[in-house]
């Protein structure tokens, strides 16, 4: 992957998709430790912009108008986090145009964002690990809202096709280092998607 981002400028805007589970996060992670050059990028996660279980679109609608779109246009770009706590909007955080960008989560291979991103990632893992992985990362409160979740999932890759767009397909059945997962925070322990995650 870091030789794709060689041929993609000082400021890529990179973009990873995939089903709850499939280990979306922690490439993200790898990826930002590794990155290349003096400058890292900026990573926005659709864990912390999702209002609620029912959130996939709405999330991307925000990081089309809000993030990807000003960012092309040259714009003053920004996200707003959901407070999964008090259940409404929360602050807003601004994104660097002079730094390259990831966008990791479900739905960020909506169709809208092909035209306004450089590298993207589809990567899956088999259904019954990316289940087990989802329950180990967020504890029983996921289990309850799992099939809810895949049906909003399922919606959003018919209609949006997100595989058609990726220029690179990884598969995430390797095990998540111990390192990654001793430092990354559970969901459900302050803002349910609050940076942490596997995925949604």
């Amino acid at each position: 992957m870091l030789r794709a981002l060689a041929g993609a400028g000082p400021t890529p805007v990179v973009l990873i998709d995939g089903p709850s589970g499939a280990g979306k996060s922690t490439l993200a992670d790898h990826l930002v430790a590794a990155w290349p050059g003096t400058r890292p990028p900026t990573l926005v996660r659709l864990d912390d912009i999702y209002p609620g279980w029912q959130g996939l679109d709405a999330a991307v609608r925000q990081v089309t108008r809000c993030v990807l779109e000003p960012r092309q246009a040259g714009r003053a770009a920004a996200w707003q986090r959901y407070d999964w706590d008090r259940g409404e909007p929360a602050e807003w955080h601004p994104v660097d145009p002079a730094s390259p960008l990831i966008v990791e989560g479900c739905g960020a291979l909506a169709a809208a964002h092909a035209a306004l991103s450089d590298i993207r990632v589809w990567l899956t893992a088999d259904d019954t690990l990316r289940k087990a992985r989802a329950i180990a990362r967020d504890g029983e409160v996921f289990r309850t809202h799992w099939d809810q979740w895949q049906l909003e999932w399922e919606d959003y890759r018919a209609r949006e096709n997100p595989e058609r767009w990726a220029t690179l397909r990884l598969g995430g059945e390797g095990a998540m280092p111990d390192s990654a997962a001793a430092t990354r925070p559970r969901r459900f322990g302050g803002n349910r998607r609050r940076r942490a995650k596997l995925d949604p």
